[in-house]
């Protein structure tokens, strides 16, 4: 088998050359058996106990590949995939793929609307969901205008019985690096999800890229991401990163609090730890982890949107294994600016991983001058190729193989990267633009405040100024003393005109399942 090489381009950027024929599922999956690891332990469980060795990984593979052939399902199909963060997700996920079906996962968290709406834009051939899940996938299918021929539970007597029956062997469909690989459908904060098509190629680019080149991965690493896998940042760090380096991995299928992931952190021991912001402020303030409890640590990841300065400085408190933020999309797959180990700028999403190019431009096309905010573009390998039966939305956001991030952001002189927000999330106060995350960072660095999201609202006079929503650590702070020593917190910490003008403490906020404050939510 052909080695994936990287080489360096004609920009000077590194490039991935691919063998042909190139079936990425021989690459993270078939080559592990080959290089001596089928007695490796890949995966285990938090609940339950599982372990699944390389070898019976690849078994598995194979037959759930060969159950869904079996059933009739045809290679180019789409097979949705509902299914909690465990062994099954593998087997159902790299079986297709091998079998050159194309899997979709989706987010556990949906409504049977949000089900209906994507069984019917996919036109899927088959689904496979966890029981957990089967209230609103059920009432989905029921209600849906499509109709898959297949619809099987991944449970002890649905699908994994059938694929139990078939063989172990499986040679895998011929296909090329650039040929559809698997489909995400977006979690964006606004709007009908968008099926966003994926090649072969993109999981080996963010594999070899990121999490080698720039998280330094290692065969010995054992990975734990808080995130899950049906979540693009997830599906990196919870399963291509570590079966791409020959690692393990540790899948915990209940919902994340800071007590369930302090248990994994204080049972396995995992050395690459993967969050969001929002966790990590909540396992800091409620889950009290001590220093021992991090010392397992080599790596630790954070995404899905800034890390706040505050939460890396009280992070640093327990452990000298620094934060690496950075910024992803499921469009691009994983994260494309980043903060390296030896390189941490608080407050920055860092500068763009190797093989990936970033411009800030302004409404007109033109790229802005150092310091000031535009549009964030990036141009990187593992760009999806489409966005499926959307091709106005494709052509909007897919430009000359240029992104459209969605992000506002602003370079300083040494070429570090600072998050402002979503383009519809800025502010014009005073004719300034304001960021809301700048002002959300400042809130967050008052020590009893837990989270914070800021908006736009309209004064007496027609004016647009800040509006913050604020959850406390303890509730029983609440008071209009606590707003007053806030505001003065705020004014003493950022230019006059940036302070929130009305401060709401809510019991939460409102978030997507992958943990991005929903700011139209607020401001409506």
């Amino acid at each position: 088998m052909n080695k994936v090489r990287k080489e360096a381009g004609q920009d000077g950027l590194v490039e991935l050359k691919f063998p042909s024929p190139f079936n990425a599922a021989e690459y993270y999956i078939d080559r592990h058996l080959r290089e001596g690891r089928s007695d490796k332990l890949a995966i285990q469980t938090a609940v339950g106990g599982r372990r699944v060795t390389y070898g019976e990984l690849a078994k598995n593979v194979n037959k759930f590949g060969n159950a869904l052939l079996s059933l009739g399902v045809k290679p180019g199909e789409r097979v949705l995939m509902t299914i909690k963060d465990c062994p099954e997700f593998y087997f159902v996920y790299w079986g297709a793929i091998k079998a050159g079906i194309i899997p979709v996962p989706l987010n556990t968290l949906l409504r049977a609307k949000d089900y209906q709406f994507i069984i019917n834009d996919s036109k899927c051939a088959g689904m496979i969901y966890s029981p957990e899940f089967g209230a609103e996938v059920e009432l989905a299918l029921s209600l849906a205008e499509h109709k898959p021929a297949q619809v099987h539970k991944a449970d002890a007597t649905g699908f994994p019985a059938t694929a139990d029956k078939c063989q172990d062997a499986l040679a895998p469909v011929a296909a090329e690096a650039t040929d559809d690989c698997f489909w995400l459908y977006s979690s964006g904060t606004t709007g009908q999800p968008k099926g966003v098509v994926h090649a072969h190629k993109d999981m080996v680019a963010t594999c070899e890229l990121y999490a080698v080149d720039v998280m330094g991965a290692l065969e010995s690493d054992v990975f734990f991401s808080v995130p899950k896998l049906f979540f693009a940042y997830g599906l990196g760090c919870a399963m291509t990163f570590p079966l791409w380096v020959g690692g393990s991995v540790v899948l915990d299928e209940r919902r994340p609090t800071p007590q369930t992931v302090l248990e994994v952190l204080r049972a396995f021991k995992p050395t690459v730890f993967a969050a969001v912001p929002t966790m990590l402020a909540a396992l800091l303030s409620t889950g009290n982890p001590g220093k021992e409890d991090l010392a397992c640590l080599r790596r630790a990841i954070s995404g899905g949107e800034a890390l706040p300065p505050d939460l890396q400085r009280r992070w640093l408190e327990l452990t000298s294994v620094p934060i690496m933020d950075g910024i992803g999309s499921t469009e691009l797959l994983h994260i494309y600016v980043s903060n390296r180990l030896n390189d941490i700028k608080p407050g920055t999403s860092g500068t763009p991983v190797p093989g990936y190019r970033a411009r800030i431009l302004d409404n007109s096309g033109n790229e802005v001058p150092v310091d000031e905010v535009g549009r964030l573009w990036i141009k990187g390998p593992s760009a999806a190729k489409y966005y499926w039966n959307n091709p106005a939305k494709t052509a909007e956001t897919l430009v000359d193989g240029w992104l459209n991030t969605g992000d506002t952001y602003r370079k300083d002189k040494d070429g570090y990267y600072y998050y402002c927000g979503r383009n519809d999330d800025m502010l014009k106060v005073g004719g300034i633009w304001v960021s809301p995350f700048e002002i959300e960072s400042t809130l967050i660095g008052h020590p009893k405040v837990l989270e914070a999201a800021v908006v736009g609202r309209n004064d007496e006079n027609g004016l647009v100024k800040p509006e913050a929503f604020v959850v406390l650590k303890d509730a029983r702070d609440e008071s209009e003393n606590t707003v007053e020593d806030i505001r003065a917190f705020c004014k003493s910490n950022m230019a006059p005109y940036k302070f929130p003008r009305w401060i709401n403490f809510v019991p939460e906020l409102p978030k997507t399942a992958t943990g991005k404050i929903q700011r139209f939510k607020l401001r409506s």
